[in-house]
């Protein structure tokens, strides 16, 4: 599916743009599945000011639609209409050590590579990123955590551009965490974030990490083409166990499947489209409910339009 080209008339009226525009962008090889439909429009700003002069420049009926790494995203086969916006390079890639052991850091660093880095530095607190695939835009949006560990114990503020291209500082406070969830304004794009970490060794903190990536190795299947936890367990309970008790470990649909190894994972198993892997999605969950009546909820994002026939 082709959209039409909006990138001519995009640069026209944005003379001053420095990023880049590509039309009917492939976003299949930027999603961890490896599935889904093309951008209308791929931009991938300069930098902060780029990304607000593009915002506040952009028609407002365009819609506007942010990924990271594809990590924790269905990109439905249909694409995604109006302007998908990815964050990359040096301007949103850099990570600055403060005093006080705070660090500051851009949204597109990996989380694995933000644990990485901290660790050489001597700063502890932060070790759970390890364990946590996707980059730090999609963990400050989602307070992602894992093995003990949440983006609300380590945040001070986030800096992010609205849709109007005004740029934005949110408090600790401001953004409302929850279990995986911030009340964060929807339209606001994340830039960069403060941390606060503490003070250990830089041996005490990688044999905590190296525990964490041992653990993850052997309880889920990170070398699939999965996209992490599919749901949010519904605490008190564990998402994989409702899932298990519904008899949908290693359940098939078209070449999606629950995971074997950890059943609140979704693979595609080669041939997969996004519709298998969602369809799949939404048949656990109408099993589980139907077996327990826990209703769970995706903790994936599902994002574009679905290909009719």
């Amino acid at each position: 599916m082709n959209f039409p080209d909006l990138t001519a008339d995009i640069s026209a009226s944005m003379p001053e743009l420095r990023g880049r525009l590509a039309a009917n962008q492939p976003l299949a090889p930027f999603t961890w599945f490896r599935v889904g439909g093309p951008a209308q429009v791929l931009y991938s700003p300069a930098d902060e000011a780029d990304l607000a002069y593009f915002l506040k420049s952009l028609p407002q009926e365009i819609p506007v639609t942010v990924i990271g790494l594809g990590s924790n995203v269905i990109v439905r086969d249909g694409g995604i209409p109006g302007v998908t916006i990815r964050l990359g390079g040096r301007a949103f890639g850099e990570i600055e050590f403060l005093d006080g052991f705070r660090v500051r850091a851009g949204t597109a660093v990996p989380d694995q590579k933000f644990a990485r880095a901290l660790a050489e530095q001597g700063i502890a607190g932060l070790e759970f990123y390890c364990g946590i695939p996707g980059s730090l835009g999609g963990a400050l949006r989602m307070n992602a955590g894992a093995h003990g560990g949440e983006t609300t114990d380590v945040l001070i503020e986030v800096r992010g551009v609205d849709r109007a291209g005004n740029i934005r500082t949110f408090s600790h406070a401001d953004m409302g965490f929850s279990y995986r969830h911030s009340e964060a304004p929807e339209d606001v794009i994340f830039t960069s974030a403060l941390f606060q970490g503490n003070p250990d060794t830089k041996e005490n903190i990688l044999a905590r990490m190296d525990e964490i990536t041992r653990k993850r190795e052997e309880s889920q299947p990170i070398r699939e083409r999965t996209g992490g936890s599919t749901f949010a367990n519904p605490k008190p309970q564990s998402a994989w166990k409702v899932i298990d008790a519904a008899g949908c470990r290693g359940l098939v649909i078209g070449d999606a499947q629950v995971s074997e190894m950890h059943c609140n994972f979704l693979i595609n198993r080669g041939k997969a489209s996004a519709a298998d892997i969602e369809n799949l999605g939404e048949e656990v969950r109408r099993r589980v409910k139907e077996n327990s009546g826990v209703e769970l909820r995706w903790e994936i994002k599902r994002i574009g339009v679905t290909l009719t026939s």
